[in-house]
């Protein structure tokens, strides 16, 4: 099975090799010359003379011709910043006249200016325009400086839609990458907290970084993820959806296997443990690798409340998982070939219901899963406003029809109802994905060879999972391989003095200190 995506990548490397050739374009210079005016020129040339390129020239009054260029976007470059840290400086210095080193002389004053390498070819230069810098050329110089002025409207920190809580952090990722670093060293205020970066997209240049602690993290990932993130080649990246698919060690398989969240504390947690958090600037859901199955069924509330309360919330969780996954295809195989299993009220109950009823058990349940399918959709796309209230009253309106009209017996709308609000128990939207798309496939197993069909249906499953990893960490332990100091944070919570220890899979600094030292103090007493 595993050869199969090799293969299919191994043709597709090969083509898109082939067809990326490049060419020098003689039109198209790489490096700065000398000539100012012709550098304006070449760089408005390659925007199209977009109108929110703005170049500013700067007059030696004694003199016809500009002496000083500066380069910005405007959008992305802070107008205030532009004007007062840049502009004006410029202007008092009577723009650079009779200085001999003009860029020795604006870097001393301009005080945005970075002290970075000079830009010396236009890619630079772009680059540097498009993340919110202005860009400083000189006429006589064949390199040009930048000037930190990033700004441009962003959302502010608001609480996440997706993952909302009764008790914690009511602070969310927002679409700026910058601002999610700093939320995330706001938590963990420690130097060992590293970032690396780089740009992906050779249209798009989104910026990607990878965060991590270092001492906590295991190297071996931190160097894996380097690698996968050093292989895409892509002309976009809009979203970490898009980075996840391409780094993601398993792609024909339901189950994700990188974790996201749209919570600073959740992906603080994580590093705390020794995993690497992957930043996409543009998006506030950020990723969390590697990801284990019991992953998606915690919450970060899980920390914030009683142990017992949270073991207890975990347990339901679990048992939501079972019911999501397994309600229509039970239901179909004892309806359908072993009756005997029911009491005999009940499966009288059950046969005087699905009198009348046109359609066997399958195609009953099969219709309905659809239609609820076709809501929950439609009240995703809806507004917010009314997405709501026509979920609800279409769910009751068709499920009553249907059930007057003679189409599914009572008991099908009960178990639909069940299991598509147990499928929203669970915390992570895309496992629940994944749990409704296998109940399709369960209630074929279900509907062709009964209880057989589905016991078969879940060994496969279960074998699937116990073959998946992510970045090479088994995708199901601590459960498959079994650790009994691992159970600790898995369906049960410990209290807080309990987790003295990481995950033994993805750290090898596997003692949190401070932590054993707190617990021994309240565990002896």
């Amino acid at each position: 099975m595993t050869k199969i995506p090799r293969v299919i990548r191994s043709l597709l490397s090969k083509k898109i090799q082939k067809s990326r050739t490049k060419q020098p374009d003689p039109n198209h210079p790489e490096r700065l010359v000398a000539d100012l005016h012709r550098n304006i020129a070449n760089i408005r040339a390659e925007f199209g003379q977009s109108m929110d390129i703005i170049v500013s020239l700067h007059r030696d009054p004694t003199a016809g011709n500009p002496e000083v260029g500066i380069v910005y976007v405007d959008g992305l470059a802070n107008p205030s910043i532009v004007q007062e840290m840049i502009k004006e400086p410029l202007i008092r210095a009577n723009a650079v006249r009779g200085v001999k080193n003009k860029m020795d002389f604006i870097r001393n004053q301009i005080p945005a200016i970075e002290h970075a390498k000079p830009i010396v070819d236009y890619q630079g230069v772009y680059e540097a325009v498009l993340l919110g810098m202005t860009v400083i050329l000189a006429d006589g110089y064949d390199y040009g400086l930048t000037a930190n002025s990033i700004g441009g409207k962003e959302r502010s920190v608001e609480e996440p839609s997706t993952q909302s809580v009764v008790r914690g952090s009511r602070e969310g990722f927002t679409e700026s990458i910058h601002t999610n670093i700093s939320l995330l060293r706001k938590r963990l205020r420690t130097p060992k907290l590293w970032l690396e970066t780089m740009t992906l997209g050779t249209l798009s240049r989104t910026q990607v970084g990878i965060m991590y602690i270092q001492g906590v993290v295991n190297e071996q990932v931190v160097e894996e993820a380097r690698k996968r993130l050093a292989r895409i080649e892509i002309d976009g990246v809009l979203e970490s959806g898009y980075i996840e698919e391409l780094i993601q060690d398993e792609t024909f398989t339901l189950f994700p296997t990188m974790y996201n969240s749209e919570r600073p504390d959740v992906i603080a947690a994580g590093l705390l443990e020794g995993r690497i958090a992957v930043l996409v600037d543009g998006t506030s859901f950020v990723l969390l690798a590697p990801a284990l199955f019991v992953q998606f069924y915690q919450s970060a509330e899980d920390y914030y409340q009683r142990a017992e309360f949270a073991t207890l919330i975990r347990m339901l969780r679990y048992v939501c998982f079972f019911i999501s996954l397994l309600a229509p295809s039970l239901y179909i195989a004892i309806t359908t070939f072993h009756q005997e299993l029911l009491p005999s009220g009940l499966l009288i109950s059950l046969a005087a219901q699905r009198e009348g009823v046109p359609f066997p058990a399958f195609v009953e349940a099969f219709l309905m899963e659809v239609t609820f399918e076709i809501l929950r959709e439609a009240g995703v796309r809806l507004p917010k406003t009314v997405g709501q209230a026509v979920s609800i009253v279409g769910a009751l309106v068709i499920g009553q029809a249907a059930v007057e009209a003679g189409l599914v017996s009572p008991a099908m709308v009960i178990v639909v109802a069940i299991t598509a609000i147990s499928n929203f128990v669970i915390p992570a939207f895309n496992m629940g994905i994944s749990i409704r798309i296998l109940r399709f496939i369960l209630m074929l197993f279900a509907a062709a060879f009964g209880l057989f069909g589905t016991i078969v249906g879940v060994i496969a499953l279960v074998q699937h999972l116990c073959g998946l990893r992510s970045f090479g960490v088994p995708y199901m332990s601590p459960m498959g391989p079994f650790n009994l100091a691992d159970q600790k944070d898995t369906i049960l919570r410990l209290p807080q003095w309990g987790l003295f220890s990481r995950p033994r899979f993805l750290s090898k600094n596997k003692i949190r200190e401070n932590m054993a030292s707190t617990g021994q103090g309240r565990g002896l007493k």
